[in-house]
């Protein structure tokens, strides 16, 4: 059944869109993510989807506070770019507008690890 909107009256309301990490941008996040689990660095990550940013959160252990997010803010797309990497204080470690470039900040990390 079609739902006809009178003149004058304000249509039904929609939720709100969210922000989303699509495939592409998942399986580039969790690749990185693999290699670090694989590691025994990281241990769980959560995923929040929200009007004006996707965040994938990453944590060491799950019932502490992330020690990175990765987050995508389409808003910025066209100033410092829409991905970045942040740390656990709050410091962005990295920007940009290709997320592939933005996670290679996590390269010298995992070579420290296996040396290590």
């Amino acid at each position: 059944m079609l739902h006809v909107v009178p003149p004058g009256s304000n249509p039904p309301r929609q939720a709100p869109e969210r922000v989303a990490f699509d495939r592409a941008e998942l399986s580039a996040i969790l690749t990185v993510y693999g290699r670090f689990v694989a590691a025994g660095e990281w241990r769980d990550y959560g995923i929040d989807m929200l009007r004006e940013v996707a965040v994938f959160s990453i944590f060491r252990r799950s019932a502490e506070q992330p020690i990175y997010r990765v987050e995508k803010r389409p808003k910025l797309s066209q100033k410092q770019g829409q991905y970045s990497v942040i740390g656990m204080d709050g410091r962005i470690l990295k920007r940009g507008q290709d997320l592939r470039q933005v996670l290679r900040v996590f390269d010298a990390k995992l070579i420290r690890v296996v040396e290590g």
